[in-house]
């Protein structure tokens, strides 16, 4: 099979240690770029992706933020799907007593309720300043612009987040994707995106190819149906053993520089 176009996850799959792009990953990237569409697919909003858009010199291309949840092209949503507010307020009214950490996003707009560890951790991690928003502040402000949120990040000590975990899978797994990131982690988003809606709509609305000839690379749960649904799934050794199980191919760790080798093996020999 003759791959024409790249989707690669950020987090766990394309960083190094530092979490930043190693030489060798934009050098590899740049090589095939002009003759392969390489596009940035990730939970992140779209401030923590145009930093490394710009280093990989694929400024050009559309990136896909919120696992799926906000999809641009020239620097304009074509696509935006996000939790409704009335869902916002119910998890809010439930996080009263746990008070666990509630970060929440609408494209480049990210609310914290404190500038806490857990702020300041996602700040260094991203590279983005949040604005320190009281919840009820930004509902009545969304509300009256309309607006939901393209992800809801918690974060928290590990025994408040499973509790939570496990509130928000017994009542709202129909309606919202739910997953652990980290074990202090939980990240959601409307249940009608994943990254693979994200993929296919691009394919058919801007690229024009079939999803047989797309490679994708990708570490977490968030990235299963993604690494199973295109033609070439490729998990890094890092991995989640979910996200391998249905993975064509297992490359390098992304410390390794995992997705370089393997477009290396691809596209360049």
């Amino acid at each position: 099979m003759s791959y024409k176009i790249v989707f690669s996850d950020i987090d766990g799959t394309l960083l190094n240690s530092n979490r930043e792009l190693s030489e060798r990953t934009i050098k590899t990237i740049k090589q095939i770029k002009d003759e392969i569409p390489v596009v940035l697919i990730s939970a992140r909003m779209p401030s923590a992706m145009r930093h490394l858009q710009k280093q990989l010199g694929i400024e050009n291309q559309p990136y896909i933020c919120y696992n799926g949840g906000y999809v641009i092209i020239d620097d304009k949503p074509v696509s935006s799907t996000a939790i409704p507010l009335a869902t916002i307020k119910e998890l809010a009214k439930f996080n009263e007593e746990r008070n666990v950490h509630f970060s929440l996003y609408n494209a480049d707009e990210w609310h914290v309720p404190g500038y806490d560890y857990w702020a300041k951790r996602e700040e260094r991690n991203t590279k983005v300043t949040p604005t320190i928003t009281h919840i009820n502040e930004v509902m009545a402000d969304w509300e009256k612009k309309e607006l939901g949120a393209h992800k809801i990040m918690c974060m928290g000590e590990e025994e408040k987040i499973e509790e939570l975990f496990q509130h928000l899978n017994k009542n709202y797994s129909d309606r919202l994707h739910i997953y652990r990131s980290k074990s202090t982690y939980i990240e959601i988003a409307n249940k009608q995106i994943s990254k693979l809606t994200a993929i296919k709509y691009l394919l058919d609305n801007h690229f024009n190819l079939s999803i047989e000839e797309t490679v994708a690379f990708g570490d977490n749960y968030n990235d299963v149906e993604m690494i199973g649904g295109v033609g070439m799934g490729v998990a890094v050794a890092n991995a989640r053993e979910e996200t391998k199980k249905v993975a064509k191919k297992i490359t390098d760790a992304s410390i390794e520089d995992g997705v370089a080798k393997s477009i290396e093996e691809l596209f360049l020999k």
